[in-house]
């Protein structure tokens, strides 16, 4: 999601220094007008702003505390690190960046790669409202939803809930449309009569697990692209992680998780997340 946000950086006028150690990831932001870097301290040492996304908390925690952003970047640099991760170290990162002088948002993201292309993001934020209001003309160019969640590891917090969330609408929505299968339901018409009653959510209108009724779908791209079902399960876990901790009963999201590591375990971890109607219809 980091290459089309990027080039909306770009088409917005923004100068960028790229880094990614995949090639193939960062090749066509250099592509677009980027300028390439050769590693993390020479993609930030004159940056006013430095965006970063990561896979996990550790990532996240080498790159700022040993990888040196924070002893590196010049002062009054703005942080933003737009990773989906744990909230401990999102506050960890937090906390260091504000000793160290840096504003920090954890600014983690929602809408898929179609949303990263089209500009229409949701970033929700955790961090300072000075912070905040630095950030926002900035995410602006990239989402068309950003809103201040809280304090510092606000943002994650809110990501996985959401994310817990979705897994569980996408199930459903899945097993409603295996069921109606089942009973002879025309897709299209169950999509019609779902899509305008209660049974109406994002899984449905915006991202239908069966082929034809919503174009831009990943179920008419036999699943490719989209939200990974390995990306799905990272969230779902970190859900879980911080229910526990919480003490909070998510009995719904256990089980998503469990259906999720099923569906991976089958060797579709890299398939879209809505792809798990197959694993339902008994398919794989």
């Amino acid at each position: 999601m980091g290459g089309p946000m990027a080039r909306n950086l770009l088409k917005a006028g923004h100068a960028i220094t790229a880094f990614d150690l995949s090639a193939a990831v960062l090749d066509p932001v250099v592509a677009a007008g980027a300028r390439r870097a050769e590693n993390v301290a020479d993609a930030i040492q004159n940056a006013d702003v430095v965006i970063t996304m990561l896979p996990a908390g550790q990532h996240v925690r080498s790159v700022f505390l040993d990888g040196g952003i924070l002893r590196t970047a010049k002062p009054g640099t703005l942080l933003i690190d737009s990773s989906t991760i744990d909230m401990d170290s999102a506050r960890a990162v937090h906390t260091a960046a504000q000793q160290a002088g840096f504003d920090f948002i954890d600014a983690p993201v929602s809408g898929g790669v179609g949303g990263a292309e089209a500009g229409t993001l949701t970033f929700m934020c955790g961090g300072s409202e000075g912070a905040f209001e630095r950030a926002r003309p900035i995410l602006e160019k990239m989402g068309k939803r950003i809103v201040l969640a809280g304090g510092a590891g606000a943002g994650q917090a809110a990501k996985i809930c959401n994310n817990m969330l979705l897994a569980i609408s996408m199930i459903g929505t899945c097993e409603a449309f295996v069921l109606g299968e089942k009973l002879g339901l025309d897709p299209q018409k169950l999509f019609d009569i779902a899509s305008t009653s209660s049974g109406q959510c994002w899984s449905l209108t915006t991202y239908c697990p069966v082929p034809g009724p919503v174009a831009a779908a990943p179920s008419n791209r036999d699943y490719a692209g989209g939200f990974a079902t390995a990306l799905m399960l990272k969230d779902l876990k970190l859900a879980q992680a911080a229910a526990q901790s919480a003490g909070a009963p998510t009995p719904l999201g256990a089980e998503a998780q469990q259906l999720y590591s099923l569906f991976a375990a089958k060797g579709h971890g890299g398939l879209d997340f809505s792809g798990i109607i197959r694993m339902l219809r008994g398919e794989l």
